[in-house]
């Protein structure tokens, strides 16, 4: 009996420790996304800004690998048995496109406008049953454009 409650208060812990990060990068994530705001980055190939105006221009790039832990895995796993909604892997997929822009926007220091943004996410580092997601990487990229004011 004293293993069993062991076993569930280790997975409690677990559970608890996974959601706590979670949420302390979520609002990592929003306080960024505020202080980089007035950074516009836009799927457009072009902008109304005369070419004379544009001093440089530059490829920005930012890349984010985000981890499932183990007892969202295995919520998600439950998930594809039952069917229904798995959340677990939309927050993983939505952390880790949300760092990729942030991580992009940083790079891009002194630009008004970053143009012709594109995102791609693929999966890495699967488990050894090849079934589930291990780690999802999402890079941003576009081009940086400085203009003269």
């Amino acid at each position: 009996m004293l293993d069993l409650i062991f076993f569930i208060l280790l997975v409690a812990l677990g559970y608890g420790a996974g959601t706590w990060a979670e949420k302390r990068h979520y609002r990592t994530i929003v306080e960024r996304e505020q202080a980089m705001m007035n950074l516009p980055a836009v799927t457009l190939k072009s902008v109304d800004i005369p070419p004379e105006k544009i001093r440089s221009s530059r490829l920005v790039h930012g890349s984010a690998v985000i981890s499932v832990d183990y007892f969202k895995r295995i919520v998600a796993m439950l998930r594809n048995i039952f069917g229904g909604k798995v959340t677990s892997y939309e927050s993983l997929i939505d952390r880790a496109r949300r760092e990729a822009m942030l991580r992009m926007k940083a790079m891009a220091d002194d630009a008004a406008i970053i143009v012709n943004v594109r995102i791609e996410t693929a999966a890495i580092g699967k488990p050894s049953n090849r079934k589930s997601i291990g780690c999802l990487e999402a890079v941003a990229y576009g081009t940086a454009l400085v203009v003269e004011t």
